[in-house]
C-alpha cells in the first residue's frame, strides 16, 4: 500500500502502531524468556504492548483519542476474556462505533453535535439573511440541528452530508418529514458549494485548511463559511461569536467569495 494512503488514513497508522507494537512485545519476551527465564502475566504483557502501541501512535501524528484507542485495545481483549464476554461482542461494538465515526477513521473528523447555544446563535444569525437562502452542514451528524433550523425557516433549503453509514441512515430518517432538508450520501470534498448562502462545519483541526481552499475556489461573494470551534490557520475571522459553553466554543464566520488571496475579507 502507498505510503500516502497510510499517512492520510489515521485508522492504518493506528493499526500500524499495533502491529510494530505486537512485534517488539513479541521479541521482548523471547528474549526475557530465552535468556532470563522471565514469564510476565498476560495482563502485564497485554499493557506493555498497549503503552508502546500509544507511544507508537503519538510518534506517527495520531490525535489524542486515537492514543486512546491504541493504549486501551488489547488490554481490553484480555480483560474481556477474564470476564467471560462473548466473543462476538466487541467486534460488534467495535463496528458500530465504525458505522457511527466512519469520518474519525478516514479523515481524522470524529462524531461531533452542535450544542443548543450554538444552534441559537446560528438560528440568530440566518434570521438576517433573505428567507429563500440555501444552507448545507458538511458532515451533519446526527442532524438534530440542521433538522430544528429547517424547521424554524421553512423557506430555506437545508442540506446536509454525511458519510458515516450508520449516522447517515438516522439522520436521513430524522429529515425525512421535513421538505426543506435533504440528507446526502457525501462526501464534503465532492460538494459543489457554489450553490450555497451559508456552508457550515464541525469538524476538527486537520480538514481546515484544505476546506478554506475548496470555500476560496467555489464559494460566491457574500456567502458565508461557519465553523464551529475550529479555525482556519493564517485566516482571521470576519466575524466571532463566543458560545460560553464549557468547550469555550466559538462560531467563527468568513466570506471566502469576498477574500482576497490573503485571506482578508474586501466585501466591505
Amino acid at each position: 500500500m502507498p505510503a500516502s494512503v497510510v499517512t492520510r488514513l489515521p485508522v492504518l497508522r493506528a493499526l500500524l502502531a499495533q502491529l510494530l507494537a505486537l512485534v517488539a512485545v513479541w521479541l521482548l519476551l523471547l528474549g526475557l524468556a530465552g535468556v532470563l527465564g522471565i514469564r510476565p502475566n498476560l495482563v502485564v504483557v497485554a499493557l506493555a504492548q498497549g503503552c508502546l502501541a500509544a507511544l507508537i501512535g503519538a510518534r506517527l501524528g495520531l490525535s489524542a483519542w486515537w492514543l486512546a484507542i491504541n493504549l486501551m485495545f488489547v488490554p481490553g481483549l484480555v480483560l474481556l476474556r477474564d470476564f467471560d464476554v462473548p466473543g462476538w461482542l466487541p467486534l460488534g461494538a467495535f463496528t458500530l462505533l465504525l458505522l457511527l465515526n466512519w469520518n474519525a477513521f478516514t479523515e481524522r473528523v470524529p462524531l461531533y453535535l452542535t450544542g443548543r447555544e450554538a444552534e441559537r446563535q446560528l438560528r440568530n444569525r440566518l434570521t438576517e439573511l433573505p428567507a429563500d437562502f440555501r444552507y448545507i452542514d458538511l458532515g451533519s451528524g446526527l442532524a438534530g440541528s440542521l433538522s430544528r433550523l429547517a424547521q424554524d425557516f421553512p423557506a430555506a433549503q437545508f442540506v446536509g452530508v454525511e458519510t458515516a453509514p450508520l449516522t447517515f441512515a438516522l439522520s436521513w430518517l430524522r429529515c425525512l418529514p421535513r421538505r426543506n432538508c435533504h440528507i446526502r450520501l457525501l462526501s464534503l470534498w465532492r460538494v459543489d458549494l457554489a450553490e450555497y448562502d451559508v456552508v457550515y462545519c464541525f469538524l476538527s483541526p486537520a480538514p481546515m485548511p484544505a476546506l478554506w481552499k475548496k470555500a476560496r475556489a467555489e464559494m460566491r461573494p457574500g456567502a458565508l463559511l461557519i465553523s464551529n470551534s475550529f479555525a482556519v490557520p493564517g485566516v482571521e475571522p470576519v466575524e466571532v461569536h463566543e458560545l460560553n459553553d464549557w468547550r469555550g466554543s466559538r462560531l467563527l464566520i468568513w466570506y471566502p467569495g469576498s477574500a482576497t488571496p490573503d485571506g482578508a475579507d474586501t466585501s466591505g
